[in-house]
């Protein structure tokens, strides 16, 4: 557990940063791409669906037979496997973008970020008291695809999330992806094994660019006074019939610690 908290890289280019080959999630992949102003890259799928998240900047889609947007700030899109896209940076931008196997099931779709939009299936507030935090999903599991469920997550200040804590892991893999917490800013995103064993847990601080593993195990975040833990999300489907946000399993030794204040 020591070892599943990653810094993403900050120089401009694409970058692997969560992969079977070095890490623990074996289905879940993330990369972050840093393009300055007028820099273009081709985005190109392979054997793997994708999902780009515009953490921050503006950037054009260009090259794709349905992708042909203008991004701002946390719009998102999908392409499944096989696909590609050109993305030309309309200012400095960090993408952050998840991937998993593609089985045949996915298509290419946009989506805006609008977080005016009504309570519903995309823009939904979770949990009560301090540990209420609101949720944009930009990759549903009611949008097509093979593996992936994602979606942008801001805590209260100084307030949890996740919590109670959680875990999915016959099911599902996850990975935290840390934004808009710039140092001093920071969080903690906990991990442990087994239900109610809190003597065991490993620590990580979070901060923006931060990206977190979460294999197997409970996960809660918290953030310090002052800071809003904010990250994108990714689960991973173990198969694609696992592919479900209603998965997650509550720690019942602490399921019943939840705080109306």
């Amino acid at each position: 557990m020591e070892k599943w908290s990653v810094q993403s890289p900050e120089e401009p280019g694409f970058h692997a940063v969560i992969t079977p080959d070095k890490c623990e999630c074996q289905e879940t992949q993330m990369y972050r791409l840093n393009l300055l102003k007028g820099q273009s890259y081709t985005l190109e799928s392979k054997d793997s669906e994708l999902h780009p998240v515009l953490i921050s900047g503006a950037a054009k889609l260009s090259d794709h037979s349905v992708l042909n947007e203008t991004m701002k700030q946390f719009d998102a899109f999908y392409i499944p496997g096989n696909d590609s896209v050109t993305i030309t940076a309309l200012e400095d931008c960090i993408f952050y973008i998840a991937g998993a196997k593609y089985e045949g099931v996915g298509k290419a779709f946009f989506r805006s970020f609008d977080l005016s939009q009504p309570v519903g299936d995309i823009h939904q507030i979770h949990g009560t008291g301090i540990g209420q935090r609101e949720v944009m999903m930009t990759l549903s599991d009611k949008d097509e695809a093979s593996r992936l469920i994602c979606g942008l997550t801001w805590g209260g200040e100084g307030a949890w999330t996740s919590w109670p804590p959680h875990q999915h892991e016959k099911d599902l893999e996850e990975i935290y992806c840390y934004f808009d917490m710039p140092l001093p800013h920071f969080g903690f995103h906990i991990s442990y094994l087994k239900s109610g064993e809190v003597e065991d847990i490993v620590t990580h601080t979070v901060h923006s660019g931060t990206f977190v593993q979460a294999p197997v195990g409970y996960h809660p975040t918290v953030a310090s006074p002052g800071t809003r833990n904010a990250y994108l999300w990714c689960l991973g489907a173990l198969r694609h019939s696992s592919r479900s946000y209603n998965l997650a399993v509550l720690d019942p030794a602490l399921e019943s610690f939840n705080s109306e204040r």
